[in-house]
């Protein structure tokens, strides 16, 4: 049984110079910051957010010097901390921390885009009985409901966690067939990233064509960069890598674009349209680097990451109409300059100690694995000519040969790190704050330490749009409402892998294939203002859906 929606009013607002954040009562997945934060006026017609998961301050440190010190194009840009904590945990998961920035929701490890069971973290209103694993309305809904253009862009796979969460409804990541076919009746209109394969029927479980939908759907899907370079298509959907895209020092640039290109492509393409746009970037794989402890794929992602903000920022600088945000979701690694080995000599030693070893490396670890033989027979001449280290042990000789494939990161970093001192405290996340950057009209930024789930509510107030309003239109308990209108729902599973909620009255009948914005309504194709979401309990359709039942 479908317990009655409760909705939470959460209206914020960015005028007047205050940050306005009412909390009515209701759905109570909202965050109550640690301190009320005067922030500027800030209207705009565009917003793009670049997210470069799971990056470190030090990583950026460390990627500067690398660079001989030339400053960042985030640099001018950093105004703030965000808080990165969950509803349940003090380090996040990337799923509920990007559900934070996309939603303005905090969650649980692994749910994408829905409320979590619980709120557990000191300062969180208690979660209303009935709302756990609720579906919220994202940015990217919201603005494209306003008639906004809106795209999406990840160095992962597109369906990976962040890029889901602004794009797809589900209380498990790793739930590829849900998000990804989410993603594709999401009504987006520029999608560019990695996971072709999981849009292929051989790719699904559900065996779905889902690359031959995205073509029926008006998209020119692009493979290379040549093609994303030459499509004039006001749909693009770029596929560049089965799997995930490679990282930037190992990538081949003729296969696939860089995260750069990819962004100012998007901004092209989504600033064809007068009402504005919505854009997220994902630097994904800074993340993955942390995860194994590779400084050379920090600051290949680091950098390459840093080059798509390039491109924002300049577009924002001479549009004058544009909010440009970056954060990452959360820390990762506890990467430091500098290690135990450097306890004593910290102060002593030259910026060489820490940068020259990582100056000889000519791939990132993830890079390196192609280069060794099948039986790995080469690996102190491999070890010499990408990383100029010619005094590996015979530990380090069998840790190499022992890697397993697609870890070899996590293999080489450690060693590399250690030859520069780089120190790590963990192959997790962490939970310390991390930087915020901003740029807004006229130079405007928000500044303080703010929650990360107060990062929607900026980008929602400076669009001029309501997320509270559009989870209302889009998040609609199936039972309970097809109930109130006197018609019956059935589950159908006559296909297990492609259910569909059959909605009846007397001769009128609405069949609701489930994470599609497509319905059969008296055998007649409609098409409704959002996806038909199932969490895993109930089943939540647009108000449209709804209505059509007088």
């Amino acid at each position: 049984m479908i317990k009655k929606h409760q909705w939470n009013h959460l209206q914020v607002t960015i005028t007047a110079g205050t940050l306005a954040v009412s909390l009515l009562l209701g759905l109570s997945g909202g965050t109550v910051s640690a301190a009320t934060k005067e922030q500027p006026e800030i209207r705009a017609k565009n917003v793009i957010m670049l997210i470069p998961d799971g990056m470190s301050m030090d990583g950026t440190t460390l990627t500067r010097w690398y660079n001989g010190g030339k400053a960042l194009a985030l640099d001018e840009m950093a105004s703030g901390l965000v808080r990165t904590y969950s509803a349940d945990a003090a380090i996040a998961d990337s799923a509920p921390a990007g559900t934070a920035f996309a939603t303005g929701f905090k969650s649980h490890t692994g749910y994408v885009g829905v409320l979590p069971d619980q709120n557990t973290m000191p300062g969180l209103p208690k979660l209303a009985p009935g709302d756990a694993k609720k579906p919220v309305a994202n940015i990217v809904e919201a603005a494209r409901l306003a008639g906004k253009s809106t795209g999406i862009i990840a160095t992962s796979e597109i369906m990976h966690a962040t890029p889901a969460d602004f794009s797809a409804h589900y209380p498990d990541r790793s739930n590829y067939d849900a998000l990804s076919e989410q993603q594709v009746y999401a009504g987006m209109d520029v999608v560019l990233g990695g996971g072709a394969t999981y849009f292929t029927p051989a790719g699904r479980e559900d065996g779905e064509d889902l690359t031959k939908v995205i073509a029926n759907s008006g998209y020119n899907i692009v493979k290379n960069t040549a093609e994303l370079k030459a499509s004039t298509s006001g749909k693009l959907w770029g596929m560049f890598a089965d799997k995930a895209m490679a990282n930037d020092m190992d990538r081949d640039p003729v296969k696939q674009p860089s995260i750069a290109e990819m962004t100012d492509k998007a901004i092209q393409v989504l600033s064809q349209n007068e009402e504005g746009f919505f854009l997220m970037v994902e630097g994904s794989k800074v993340d993955w680097a942390a995860h194994a402890n590779d400084p050379i794929g920090i600051i290949s992602e680091v950098n390459a990451f840093d080059d798509a903000v390039a491109k924002a920022l300049a577009f924002a600088k001479a549009d004058q109409n544009t909010l440009v945000i970056a954060a990452t979701d959360h820390g990762n690694g506890g990467i430091t300059i500098g290690d135990a080995g450097t306890t004593g000599t910290y102060d002593e030693e030259p910026l060489s100690t820490f940068i020259a070893p990582l100056k000889k490396a000519k791939a990132t670890g993830e890079g390196l694995e192609s280069k060794f033989n099948s039986k790995r027979t080469n690996i102190k001449a491999v070890m010499k000519q990408y990383y100029g280290i010619t005094d590996l042990t015979a530990e380090e000789i069998a840790t190499i040969k022992a890697a397993e494939k697609g870890k070899m990161n996590y293999a080489v970093g450690p060693m590399i790190s250690k030859r520069a001192h780089i120190g790590w405290t963990t192959g997790g996340h962490t939970g310390g704050e991390v930087a915020l950057y901003s740029y807004a009209p006229g130079g405007v930024q928000l500044t303080g330490v703010v929650e990360n789930s107060d990062i929607a509510g900026y980008m929602a107030s400076a669009l001029q749009v309501d997320l509270a309003n559009i989870s209302k239109q889009l998040f609609v308990p199936a039972k309970t409402a097809f109930a109130a209108k006197g018609a019956t729902v059935k589950w159908d599973a006559t296909d297990a892998r492609n259910p569909v909620v059959v909605v009846t009255k007397g001769n009128d009948t609405l069949r609701l294939p489930v994470f599609k914005n497509t319905a059969d309504w008296n055998g007649k194709t409609v098409k409704l203002k959002g996806n038909v979401i199932h969490n895993g309990v109930q089943t939540y359709v647009p108000q449209d859906a709804v209505d059509l039942f007088s």
